[in-house]
């Protein structure tokens, strides 16, 4: 049952208004300063747009309701909003009403928006609008609707392109370059909110490389344009007319648009549309590490002058990284002579490089610089050995057992890694290391989320094998006089670096 059913509307936006009110939810408008619209108008500029911009209808099967499953009908809310419950009570008693309860199995459609990018008949949206459909249509501005084929989609960006075949002509859009984007700078978005079709509405750059946890390589252009449910997929236009991003996602407490939308850059979109079309996948750089973030505590045991660049806890075998000689330790802070500031960064950097090339990698190593060449390879074909490959087992013979001990600097004890302790903490026979048996609550470790079970594999990037060798390391670091101990630690075998303050 749709949300804009004549009967049900009705009644739904009057128990919004009637419950909003009561509970405080809904206040009259204060009557906003608005921005001042540049010289002119979007009028010419809109006209020129609005045929290149198509709606998407798509249709899915799903299953009957039962138990505690969201009523039909319903809007979606975040979690813990308090619109939740109550319109929960309103569309059941409405379902009661019409004998609702335990439903076949249903067909029903969402809406969304794309662009035409390629007269061929090629339309990019969102992954999202299309990823579960059984069936896809686009509408063309003049209201001419098509069957799309989905030629390749791609979940990390939230990125897919369609195909469809048209006997007349279709207008495509030119993209545009995100990079030159500046905080305040006008853009336009058309889409198809709330299935209302061919809107248009206006905003300014509100700010640049946003992340919202929405993947690695989030780095949104966020903008105070309008933007709906509905709007995703569609273009994020500069004044040049130009798609300089994709509208994806808002953030929002009510559902609808507070002027905080959400747009993948135009630079990270089109190499990935590029692909799609090609291969009909993405084929992404991969350098074979992985990374962690540059804190201020560990700055000075790595050798920096600051906090930057990507870490690298751990370089896998037979990787990009390895041939090229890159280390664990090894502080990544430039790639193909480009600054890297942060692991998210480096990300899409690598991501967004053609497979095969030789790029140069500066990394800081105990202080020094260091340059290598390294020949990025296909993320996904690493992915794909990776789950196919059997896990590899060693059957070197464990180290004897020499007791547990307490590292008072750092509040925890430590045992080797023998029989016993590597079957009480199901750690691998190949691992190297000492193991933490304990952990002291409200101690310097235990507030960096150490834990029973941890193998310190590194203390200030020197391997250790035995509890001897980490006392002798911590002795040495306090008599440097160094606050910060740097652990690299194994959980589930899985590496990662951790600055722990020292008890003085």
């Amino acid at each position: 049952m749709s949300l804009f059913e004549p009967g049900l509307r009705g009644r739904f936006f009057a128990a919004v208004l009637a419950a909003g009110m009561a509970a405080g939810w809904i206040l009259p408008a204060a009557g906003p300063a608005e921005a001042r619209a540049p010289d002119g108008d979007f009028a010419d500029l809109s006209e020129q747009l609005l045929p290149s911009v198509v709606n998407i209808s798509t249709t899915q099967t799903v299953k009957g309701r039962s138990g505690g499953a969201l009523p039909e009908g319903m809007p979606q809310f975040p979690p813990g909003s308090p619109f939740e419950e109550f319109f929960k009570d309103f569309f059941d008693r409405q379902q009661r009403g019409q004998g609702g309860g335990n439903r076949a199995p249903r067909q029903v459609s969402s809406l969304g928006s794309g662009f035409i990018i390629d007269a061929r008949g090629y339309i990019v949206t969102n992954n999202h609008v299309i990823a579960e459909a059984d069936e896809v249509r686009v509408i063309l501005h003049d209201n001419t609707e098509l069957p799309a084929k989905i030629v390749g989609r791609d979940p990390e960006t939230d990125m897919a392109v369609l195909k469809v075949e048209s006997k007349q002509p279709l207008k495509p859009i030119a993209w545009g370059d995100s990079g030159k984007l500046r905080v305040g700078e006008w853009v336009l978005a058309i889409g198809n909110p709330l299935g209302l079709g061919g809107t248009v509405t206006a905003g300014i750059v509100s700010a640049r490389g946003r992340d919202i946890g929405a993947g690695r390589y989030d780095d949104f252009i966020q903008t105070d344009a309008s933007i709906n449910k509905g709007n995703s997929g569609g273009p994020l236009f500069n004044r040049n007319g130009e798609v300089i991003g994709i509208n994806t996602a808002i953030f929002s407490q009510s559902g609808g648009s507070i002027g905080i939308g959400f747009a993948v850059p135009s630079n990270m979109a089109r190499p990935v549309v590029q692909q799609l079309i090609e291969f009909g996948r993405t084929k992404r750089g991969w350098l074979g590490v992985q990374i962690q973030s540059v804190t201020d505590e560990m700055v000075e045991d790595l050798g920096l002058d600051k906090a930057r660049g990507a870490l690298v806890a751990k370089v896998l075998p037979g990787g990009p990284a390895e041939k090229a000689g890159i280390q664990s330790g090894d502080v990544i802070v430039s790639l193909d002579g480009k600054p890297v500031a942060s692991p998210n960064a480096l990300t899409r950097a690598v991501a967004e490089t053609t497979v095969g090339k030789a790029v140069s990698v500066e990394v800081m190593r105990k202080g020094k610089k260091v340059t290598v060449r390294a020949t990025l390879g296909e993320l996904e074909a690493a992915m794909a050995s990776a789950e196919a490959a059997p896990a590899k087992s060693n059957d070197a013979k464990p180290r004897a057992a020499r007791g547990e001990t307490a590292l008072a600097d750092l509040g925890v004890r430590v045992a080797p890694l023998n029989a016993e302790t590597r079957k009480r903490f199901d750690i691998k026979d190949d691992v190297r290391g000492v193991v933490i048996v304990d952990v002291e609550q409200d101690g310097p470790a235990a507030k960096r989320d150490v834990r029973a079970g941890d193998v310190i594999v590194e203390v200030a990037q020197v391997e250790v094998r035995s509890p001897d060798e980490v006392s002798e390391m911590l002795k040495s670091l306090r008599d440097a006089k160094r606050k910060i101990a740097l652990l690299q630690i194994l959980r589930n075998g899985e590496p990662r670096f951790v600055p722990v303050p020292m008890k003085s």
